[in-house]
Formats: structure tokens, sequence, C-alpha cells
């Protein structure tokens, strides 16, 4: 029998593993240590996900607590736990839309699938079940579950699958492409349109402006859906609680994870608005959502997030990152004249990207790994993607730090560039 470690690692080239595995050991506010004890500025915020840093005492305190008192059960039908309810109370009166009602799970991929379900669900309720097909665009991602999968925009994300029908995806940026498929489709068939405000690990691609507002009066006006994915955006990355308020929509629904807990439990969720949760709640046997993932508002997990909110507000993070993301796409501009930088892209939101270069990209497909590789050796963590690098550093971050971080990272590219 092997003794080599049996862990499966997502994304991941296996073979190559063995060669590069790094072990985190421990964190503290924008810092990691390795298991050979070599610090590292976390560029990246984990997978965008560390809002509020490492180690933060409140939330750790809080999920003790609460381990102390209830460590698990279950919210399916007329069940409920303390934490749960006031999560729910809490992210409701956050909502960018009246009267939301509060659907929880335990992260992004359950999330997605969730609000497809929602989406189809309420078009049935109210007496047009042929409202099935779900819009999304290119460069989109939405995690790897089924529907996630089927709507996901980045071809290499979509081996062995999509096998949900009825999932159709547009041009990102063009408006015109969403009211061609529109009217090839039908409007009637046409349940809702899922975009990230900003897409994440599709290169951090922000909307052209107006695009966002002229999708969502399109749905408007054909009684489309319109889904913000709030995963990666949410909870301060565009400098709000949900991201889609910086484009001034009014969404249908929302979904959430990654920084609701900054990662210290895994919990996610659906925001509806009123309009659409109104069959399921107020109609005299109406119907039931028969859709919820086990640990949907898993106490802990709702503790988690309770703290890290109060936490967000205290220390006023969601201001914070209004004020850094300029602070941010002026360092990552600092290395646009590097050989192997092609595109900084930033500005909304504290996150950005480097794309490297189209023609050393086509030499060295792996390039941007290349990269993260050399920038550990510099002691960061940065993001590969599949033709640039990503950078979502925790809000607590400092302007010094970004400075280092920039250092370090043209270091790592002069190392790439020399090889």
């Amino acid at each position: 029998m092997s003794s080599e470690n049996p862990l499966w690692h997502p994304f991941a080239a296996m073979n190559k593993v063995r060669e590069r595995r790094l072990t985190i050991t421990r964190g503290e506010d924008v810092w990691l240590w390795d298991d050979a004890g070599n610090r590292y500025f976390d560029a990246t915020a984990a997978l965008w996900y560390s809002n509020v840093g490492h180690g933060r005492r409140e939330i750790i305190d809080a999920i003790a607590a609460q381990l102390d008192k209830l460590e698990a059960y279950q919210i399916f039908a007329d069940l409920a736990n303390e934490p749960a309810l006031r999560v729910a109370e809490e992210l409701s009166a956050r909502a960018p839309m009246d009267a939301a009602k509060v659907f929880l799970t335990s992260g992004g991929g359950d999330s997605i699938d969730t609000a497809g379900k929602i989406a189809r669900a309420y078009f049935a309720a109210t007496g047009e079940p042929e409202r099935t097909v779900l819009l999304s665009r290119s460069g989109g991602y939405h995690g790897t579950h089924g529907m996630g999968t089927a709507l996901g925009g980045i071809p290499a994300n979509r081996i062995g699958g999509p096998f949900v029908p009825d999932v159709l995806q547009v041009e990102q940026n063009d408006p015109t492409a969403v009211e061609k498929a529109l009217a090839d489709v039908g409007p009637e068939r046409v349940a809702a349109y899922f975009a990230e405000p900003v897409q994440g690990a599709g290169g951090v691609i922000t909307p052209a402006p107006g695009y966002l507002e002229a999708v969502a009066e399109i749905c408007q006006r054909h009684g489309v859906l319109f889904v913000a994915d709030a995963v990666i955006c949410g909870f301060g990355r565009l400098g709000n609680w949900f991201g889609i308020e910086r484009f001034g929509i009014r969404p249908d629904l929302v979904v959430f994870a990654k920084g609701v807990t900054s990662g210290y439990q895994p919990l996610g969720g659906v925001l509806a608005s009123g309009t659409v949760a109104a069959p399921f709640w107020d109609r005299p046997g109406g119907p039931t959502l028969r859709h919820g993932p086990t640990y949907a508002g898993h106490p802990v997990a709702c503790a988690a997030a309770l703290a890290n909110i109060a936490l967000m507000e205290r220390e006023g993070l969601l201001e914070r990152s209004k004020e850094l993301e300029g602070v941010l796409l002026e360092r990552l501009e600092s290395l646009a004249d590097h050989p192997l930088v092609h595109q900084v892209r930033g500005g909304v939101g504290f996150l950005g990207a480097i794309e490297v270069d189209p023609d050393r990209l086509a030499a060295t497909p792996g390039l941007p790994t290349v990269i993260g590789d050399a920038a550990r050796a510099h002691g960061q963590l940065v993001r590969p993607m599949l033709s640039s690098l990503g950078f979502s550093p925790p809000l607590t971050a400092t302007e010094s730090q970004l400075d280092q971080m920039t250092d370090a990272m043209r270091r790592a590219l002069d190392d790439v560039h020399r090889t």
C-alpha cells in the first residue's frame, strides 16, 4: 500500500501536488505560516473569504460558546435554533431588497443550486411553470455543484458537465446578447439571469459601465428574476454588504457565502425578495420548497456569522474596503510595465488581477502557477487563475503591507522572467 497521503485536492493536478504541497499551520490577521515556519502574506484572503483576517478572537470565542450550548441541530420543517433565527434577521435587515427572506445553506455551491430551484419553483407556484430557463454569462463562476457547473462560463470548469437542462449562456458585458437570448428562447420560458457583480474566478472582470443596470432593466421588463451571485463580492469586498448595491440594483435573489463568516465556519444562503418568497410564505396551502442541505442553519456556523458581522461593523471594514480599493489598484498598476504583465484590472472593490502576457502564456500554459510559486518564495500567497493572478487581501490589510506585497510580486515576476 502506498504511503503517500491520500488527500485529493480540489482543482489540483494530483501528480504534481507531491512536489509542491504547502501545508498551512496557523494564521494571524493577514499572515499565514507553513509547517516549516515560513511566513506568508495572504494576498487572496484564502479563497476570497478571510475578509476580517485570521485568528480573530471574537469569532473563535463565539464558536466555542455556541459549541458549549448546542453543537448542531437541523432546521427542517418547524425546527429552529437561536443563532439561525438571529442571523436571518441580521441578513434580512441588510438585504438590498424589500422584505427579504433568508434560506441558509452550507456554502456557495449549495446556494447557487438553491437559487435556481427557488427561481423555477416561484414561477411554478405563480402559474408560469414553463419558465425554467436560466441565463448566465461567459467568464462567470458559480461553483461546481450541478447547477453551478451548468451556469459557469469558464470552459475548463465545465468538464464532466453540464447536465442541468435549460441553462443558456450569453456573452458578458453585452446587454443585446441578453435581449437576443430572450427573443430566441422566448421570454415566457426564462426564469432567471445569474451574474456576479464583479466576476471573481474568471479573472476579476468588472462589468462594463451600465451593463448590469441595463440587464436588470431588461429582466424587469420581461418578468425575469435577477440573481446576484455575491459569494465573492459580498461582506465588504465591494464596500457594502452584498456587492450588487454598488450598481443601484434591487435584485430578486442574492446568493451569499464566504465572507458571511470570513471562512471561520462553512455557511451560505439565498436572500429572496418578499415578492419571490410570497407564494411560499403568504398563501394558505401554498407550496413547500422541498430542498435543503443537512447543515442548513447550523448553529455554530450562524454564531460565527453573527460575530463576524458585528466585528465588520465595529471596525468599519466596509468603509475601509472603499478606502483601499484605489490603493490596491494603484499598487498593481505599478507592475503594469513588467514584461510578463499584459494588463491590470481592479478599482471596483478591494480586489484586482494581473493578466499575464499572452505570448509568454502560450509558450508556458501554466505561467500563472509558475509566478504564484515564485511569489511563495518571496512570502506571498496569490491566486493563480487560467491567464491571470488574483489579489483580494483581508480588509484589515494596511497600505504598507500592500507595498510589501507589490515589491514581492515584482521580485517574483523578475525571477520568472529571467528563467
